[in-house]
């Protein structure tokens, strides 16, 4: 089985997100499957583009959302209405209301009452899972947690119980109790406000930059991301020694080492992979070196050959992705790295070239890198 995997450009600036195409099969007996729809524009030019190259009367075997956030679920609604889709695999937030109940801070909420709290707030979700089920006949919806299989693909993470606890610490779902989280070991804490947010974006404006050679790397462990992005579906597909695949989603070090720790007590092989994400559009909060050499091996010597793509999705215009020190960490590890950065970027992976498709330019390493702080 071969598996070619198309990152189509979403947004610009720095609103950035994924559209994934994924074919697999033969040239003449194949699935498709898209991974995250982006914007709503995104979506439009998803649909157009599953149209041109596998026809109108294409099916989308599997649809899968790997989280929440809109700039990877809004497309999905174009996706829906306007293509054949089989299989619907995504998370439903509010469903985990009576499970996650104890994780909140306010003690008083009714199974119900909570669960309705939720729903209001991620009426994007709800919007996607109302359209699945008016199509005729209704698309059938899963849930993506650790141990199920989508296709020729294994979901690593998250796994269900720690999604419950992630949930109250998602930006929109009421207060979270930290102490019963933290006593459960998974406390990330709420994502900034938007005006936090606002002002770290302004600050980091004032960029400084710092050199790294191939032996001192500056990525730090430790980084932090949101509740929202941990819990990315994590997603490996085993095409044979040498042929793996890698779909991270905007996972960080967090659901990265959840998704590490999965494989490993499955005895799926790691450090041998043809494809890698590299998650969050090439966020440094996403990765720090220990999480990558468990996932990918160590660093190698600076003349060896290239081991696998590691395909980062930005927007062309984003002065805060990707951050330089996560491509060079990706590429000390032996990755070709490849961003879309406003087009779209194809792994082929034995696939035939299509025509007019020209040969994806490589991000090489460089000296000089982002102040981490």
């Amino acid at each position: 089985m071969d598996c070619e995997i198309e990152l189509l450009p979403v947004g610009d600036a720095s609103k950035g997100g994924d559209a994934i195409v994924v074919r697999y099969g033969t040239v003449d007996s194949y699935e498709l499957m898209i991974i995250d729809g982006g914007n709503q524009d995104s979506g439009k030019v998803l649909v157009e583009h599953i149209q041109n190259f596998f026809g109108h009367d294409a099916v989308i075997a599997h649809a899968v959302l790997t989280h929440s956030d809109a700039d990877h679920a809004s497309g999905l609604r174009i996706v829906l209405s306007e293509l054949r889709v089989n299989n619907l695999w995504l998370h439903v937030p509010w469903l985990h209301a009576a499970a996650a109940r104890q994780y909140f801070k306010h003690k008083n909420w009714t199974d119900d009452a909570l669960q309705k709290a939720i729903m209001k707030e991620y009426d994007l979700i709800a919007e996607i899972v109302q359209i699945a089920s008016d199509k005729k006949p209704p698309i059938p919806i899963y849930f993506p947690f650790a141990g199920a299989q989508i296709g020729p693909f294994h979901v690593l993470s998250p796994h269900q119980g720690v999604y419950t606890l992630f949930l109250p610490q998602f930006d929109r779902t009421p207060d979270p109790d930290q102490a019963a989280i933290e006593a459960k070991g998974f406390w990330i804490g709420k994502a900034p406000s938007p005006a936090a947010r606002l002002f770290e974006k302004v600050v980091a404006k004032v960029q400084k930059w710092f050199t790294e050679s191939w032996d001192i790397e500056r990525l730090k462990d430790g980084g932090v991301t949101s509740a929202i992005n941990e819990s990315s579906v994590v997603l490996y597909g085993d095409f044979g020694p040498g042929r793996r695949v890698l779909l991270t989603g905007d996972a960080g070090v967090m659901g990265l080492s959840l998704a590490a720790y999965h494989a490993e007590q499955a005895k799926f092989p790691l450090q041998d992979f043809m494809f890698v994400q590299i998650p969050h559009h090439g966020s440094r909060r996403n990765v720090g070196p220990t999480i990558l050499n468990r996932f990918l091996g160590p660093s190698q010597p600076k003349e060896s050959p290239s081991r696998f793509a590691a395909y980062v999705s930005a927007p062309k215009d984003d002065d805060q992705h990707p951050r330089m020190m996560v491509l060079n960490a990706f590429t000390r590890r032996g990755g070709r790295v490849i961003a879309t950065q406003g087009t779209s970027k194809i792994h082929w992976g034995g696939f035939p070239v299509r025509p007019n498709y020209t040969v994806a330019e490589i991000i090489p390493f460089t000296p000089k890198v982002e102040d981490y702080d």
